[in-house]
């Protein structure tokens, strides 16, 4: 169907509907010979629209490596912005795609680009849980107290989420441990309202600052009475928490 459309006179590069041009539906659902095939007909693969905003992050966001490299053999902006994840190194990361997101900084990402709803590449790897990708964007230059949006930045997105195997490379890395920003205000404040009584622990050892104030309970002792959880209430009691 599609050979015969091009066949016919149709555009290539005309936008519209739910993925704003052809090429980026195809490279969304993973079509490689049809997305081949409309490149070869001139199909920009920079062209903008649609939910994820390029072709480029739609291939990543699902997981469609060998269209992620015809793309980029086509010239695909890497940095190109917009879209649902901002960037196509952000969807990348948000959905775990560790071999593709160093595809993407071999071929010149910005590991510290923002936008979309995560903010950053690394706080969606650390709020998704996906230790490997935070491994690597903190390799290849990430800046681990980057601003993020909902959540404020990676260790609050990683301590909201409760992956304790990710806040302890974070801090590692030189995470701010009393960054305010975002839902929850801070760290501390996030794991207190989730629960995660580990990584509560964690935290207090790396200085965080029990009667902190700001998010939307206000600190972390209200957070923690608020989600009913008398044994981090307890214990942030124990560490001077008023």
């Amino acid at each position: 169907m599609a050979h015969l459309l091009l066949a016919n006179g149709a555009d290539v590069n005309a936008g519209s509907g739910e993925y704003g041009t052809a090429l980026v539906a195809a490279s969304a659902q993973g079509h490689h010979q049809i997305v081949e095939l409309l490149l070869d007909h001139g199909a920009n693969p920079n062209l903008a629209g649609g939910e994820y905003g390029s072709a480029l992050q739609a291939a990543l966001a699902q997981g469609h490596l060998d269209t992620v490299r015809l793309l980029l053999e086509h010239g695909a902006d890497v940095n190109a912005a917009g879209g649902k994840y901002g960037t196509a190194l952000v969807a990348a990361s948000a959905q775990g795609h560790r071999d593709m997101a160093k595809l993407l900084v071999e071929s010149g990402a910005d590991v510290n680009a923002a936008g979309g709803e995560y903010g950053s590449a690394l706080v969606a790897a650390s709020a998704q849980g996906h230790r490997d990708m935070v491994k690597l964007l903190l390799e290849s230059g990430a800046d681990v107290n980057a601003a993020g949006r909902k959540y404020g930045g990676a260790l609050v997105a990683a301590s909201a989420q409760g992956h304790y195997d990710i806040v302890g490379p974070l801090l590692e890395s030189g995470a701010d441990v009393n960054a305010a920003g975002g839902k929850y205000g801070s760290a501390l404040q996030a794991v207190s309202a989730q629960g995660h009584l580990t990584t509560v622990r964690l935290l207090l050892k790396n200085g965080a600052d029990v009667n902190a104030v700001g998010g939307e309970h206000g600190s972390a002792l209200e957070a923690a009475s608020a989600g009913g959880h008398e044994d981090i209430v307890q214990i942030l009691r124990k560490n001077g928490a008023t």
